[in-house]
């Protein structure tokens, strides 16, 4: 009899965007940027045919995002006046 896969079930559950967040951001190296709900927004808006509901997970959306956050940090930071 398999155990069960903790990391597996873990990685393909079905999670709401603050879930997302939390569990992106969670255990990330020190190396990488942290993700935040308006580059998360922006991600989904980018790419919409990733989304075939209101849902994200780990599996399908986590090395997607980190692939394409740093290219897009400095046009997504708020501008300060000087």
């Amino acid at each position: 009899m398999k155990s069960r896969d903790y990391d597996r079930e873990r990685s393909e559950k079905r999670l709401s965007l603050a879930e997302f967040l939390a569990a992106y951001n969670e255990d990330l190296p020190s190396q990488f940027p942290r993700v935040s709900l308006p580059y998360l927004k922006e991600f989904r808006k980018t790419y919409t045919g990733l989304f075939k509901s209101e849902t994200w997970s780990l599996d399908q959306h986590r090395k997607k995002v980190m692939d394409w956050l740093p290219a897009h940090l400095k046009a997504l930071e708020p501008r300060s006046s000087d």
